[in-house]
């Protein structure tokens, strides 16, 4: 890299936190460090920091992973990166299992960013609602839900993702898929992890 002005690096490492940022891949400094063949870790730092006083880049500060794109001029907050933790079941119940896969930008809505995670769906049993497998349900973490919405619930140590129905405080977990049966646990056996509040999906899963 000695060679290279640099602006022509820094310009190169820009485009490449931003295409990881988008991809839901948010680089470190140590990664950019091995991505441009740096012989020491503060130069990557040292360029990432000059992006970041030109105002082409954001940190969150305590973050390993915290540099993210900036909020355009005149818009809103810029978009958050939110942990996908796995899959979850929309069929037949699955063991519920942390596995963190990656991140997927999302836009802050108000406070409780963090309270937020993505779920990637198996399963067709919420078809006609449509979430689809391969979809990622953003999930917002609370410990209730109204009847109607569509949330994360754990029945004994499974998750899955239904619609919920409340009859005579019992709750139901019902699918979007007429091939599926709804799921009436006893409520000492069924929490509610948090309501789904957006789906993304990605036509191109390679």
């Amino acid at each position: 890299m000695g060679c290279t002005p640099p602006g022509e690096t820094r310009q190169k490492i820009l485009r490449f936190v931003q295409e990881r940022l988008l991809a839901g891949r948010p680089p470190t400094v140590r990664e950019v460090q091995a991505a441009f063949r740096f012989r020491a870790v503060q130069t990557a730092r040292e360029h990432l920091e000059a992006l970041v006083s030109a105002g082409q880049l954001a940190k969150e500060g305590g973050r390993a992973r915290g540099y993210r794109l900036p909020a355009a001029a005149g818009a809103g907050a810029p978009p958050v990166l939110v942990p996908i933790l796995g899959r979850i079941q929309a069929g037949a119940l699955s063991t519920a299992v942390e596995d963190l896969e990656g991140y997927v930008a999302v836009e802050p809505r108000g406070s409780g960013v963090d309270e937020l995670f993505g779920l990637r769906v198996r399963g067709e049993s919420m078809r006609d609602a449509g979430i689809l497998p391969g979809d990622i349900v953003v999930v917002r973490r609370q410990p209730t839900a109204d009847s109607g919405d569509i949330v994360v619930a754990l029945v004994g140590e499974e998750a899955t993702v239904k619609r919920l129905r409340i009859h005579r405080r019992r709750l139901e977990l019902h699918p979007e898929n007429p091939d599926f049966a709804a799921i009436v646990p006893a409520r000492e056996e069924v929490q509610i992890l948090g309501k789904v509040i957006e789906l993304r999906r990605y036509l191109d899963r390679a």
